[in-house]
């Protein structure tokens, strides 16, 4: 007597194929859609409803939920009572199980983006919501010592190779049980995650919400994440590293961007990479941005009226550094760049895109990763995550800038116009500079970038070092506040005309003081920029 292979699936790619190599030792039986195909491929198949019984209802929605197939897969072949019972209800044996699942990630996507009542996307939605799939799985998974199951077609090929040697052992079964329940558990994340946001305004930015938003910032998280590149290896040669994605997320970003040149890219790569295109994406396209990054901090950033002088702005800003370095762009990059770009040795460029001609420049270096990847200014991650010894940290992306009701001149001289450009550039950088973090900048361009270190007057002495004698006129953002007014000493000396910092000094009277005596202006944000 044949053995029975239950078969239900969304996904019939490959099917056709594993069909000929089970139809020898195996009967199918299937649900109707399913079915449809198998008799198709020209092969008998018993459908779900003449086994139980009882016929498919509720639109579909109930199909395979029935005593005579969860029996038929669950039943212990070395249980005596089971056995008894079995035969007692007429109960055939299914031996193998082949279900994936309503592609509910997949149509959920970019639902709300493509259906503008959301009341529908919510109905579509929920119909991809499968049941009976996940319940066939689970079953067969927790019967693995007799029942075997396929989950996914990527699983097909192996199958078939070990069910043609007869090596389908019981270690073979566990794995493909351990798959399937990782595999439905990361589904059920899918739907839950889909209908957490279903109450909320999916394109709403956390600078548009409260920062108190608990939905933000939920009770209890589940990341879904796969992994999708397999890296050479991580900081160092002796660590191995992945890029994982989050299955269930509808923006992938830079994990998703296409690499049109060079060598694989790096786990460090990445991260440099998105420390660079964090910077530039502060500005829009219509104010090109050019940003170089060294270990994940900047080490030139400019704006210019185009795109190649914002780079050789950026260049001019620490051109020793920026050696190995990566370059991000928020303008594709032509041909005139692309001239620039070709004197430096760098590891990687991203850009929105590459012209043909800048194309055929920057690939004469073989090994040069160019990076295609589009501004996504309105598309990031609202949580940022970090790992810690036994749990996680996680907090709402830091999105915010500047908030106008909050913004003061402390000082009595005031900010001359014509330096607010040098400021928010300088603000904007030095949010993506390891605290302590101090930035000056002046003409469109940073001068000086002061990094990390553990007291501000050493940050602040850092962004001054590389000044000249006509550097009148640049000014300064710090991401603290300046909690002795000995910074504001240094940067008078070097000619700051303007500072820009959170404020929140018990010695702020101080520091604002000294800024009077010694003719600089000075503003508050009120709100600091700290990124350790």
């Amino acid at each position: 007597m044949k053995k029975k292979a239950l078969i239900s699936v969304s996904d019939k790619s490959k099917l056709e194929e594993l069909l000929e190599v089970l139809d020898a030792e195996y009967d199918f039986i299937s649900s109707s859609g399913t079915a449809a195909f198998i008799k198709a491929a020209g092969y008998k198949v018993t459908e779900v409803r003449d086994l139980s019984n009882f016929p498919e209802i509720l639109s579909g929605r109930v199909k395979t939920l029935h005593p005579k197939i969860f029996g038929a897969i669950l039943y212990d072949r070395n249980n005596h009572q089971h056995l008894e019972e079995i035969e007692r209800e007429n109960i055939l044996s299914i031996d193998l199980v082949i279900v994936n699942l309503y592609p509910f990630a997949e149509v959920t996507k970019n639902l709300n983006a493509e259906i503008e009542d959301r009341e529908q996307s919510l109905d579509i939605a929920i119909e991809n919501i499968d049941i009976g799939g996940p319940s066939l799985l689970r079953a067969a998974s927790k019967n693995f010592r007799h029942v075997i199951t396929l989950s996914n077609p990527d699983q097909y090929d192996a199958f078939t190779e070990r069910y043609k040697s007869k090596s389908l052992d019981l270690n073979y079964r566990k794995q493909l049980a351990a798959e399937t329940f990782r595999m439905t558990s990361a589904y059920d994340t899918v739907i839950e995650r889909f209908l957490a946001q279903a109450n909320t305004d999916s394109f709403k930015t956390t600078a548009e919400s409260s920062s108190t938003d608990e939905n933000l910032l939920p009770e209890k998280l589940t990341l879904n994440l796969e992994r999708v590149r397999t890296l050479s290896y991580g900081e160092n040669p002796h660590q191995q590293a992945g890029l994982y994605i989050e299955s269930n997320s509808k923006y992938r970003g830079l994990a998703d961007a296409n690499k049109l040149h060079g060598k694989d890219l790096s786990f460090n790569n990445l991260l440099d990479l998105s420390a660079a295109y964090n910077i530039v994406q502060e500005y829009g396209p219509e104010i090109p941005c050019a940003a170089i990054v060294k270990h994940n901090n900047p080490c030139g950033v400019a704006i210019a009226p185009n795109i190649t002088l914002a780079f050789i702005e950026a260049l001019a800003a620490d051109s020793v550094s920026a050696f190995g370095g990566v370059v991000a762009l928020n303008n594709p990059v032509d041909i005139a760049l692309a001239n620039e770009l070709s004197q430096i040795f760098l590891e990687a460029v991203i850009a929105p895109s590459f012209t043909p001609e800048a194309f055929a420049i920057l690939t004469q270096k073989k090994n040069i990763r160019l990076i295609e990847h589009p501004n996504f200014k309105n598309s990031q991650n609202l949580l940022d995550i970090k790992k810690i010894d036994g749990g996680f940290l996680i907090q709402t992306a830091n999105h915010q800038l500047i908030d106008q009701t909050l913004l003061k001149t402390v000082t009595k001289t005031t900010i001359d116009e014509s330096l607010w450009v040098d400021l928010i550039l300088a603000l904007k950088v030095v949010k993506h500079v390891k605290s302590n973090a101090i930035v000056t900048t002046q003409g469109g361009r940073t001068l000086g970038i002061g990094v990390g270190q553990t007291n501000r007057v050493k940050s602040v002495e850092d962004a001054l070092r590389n000044f000249d004698l006509d550097t009148r006129g640049a000014v300064m953002a710090s991401d603290g506040f300046f909690p002795f007014a000995d910074n504001v000493h240094l940067a008078a000396q070097n000619h700051i005309a303007a500072i820009i910092q959170p404020g929140g000094s018990i010695r702020d009277e101080e520091v604002i003081k000294a800024c009077d005596d010694l003719g600089i202006a000075m503003a508050f944000t009120q709100i600091r920029h700290f990124k350790h």
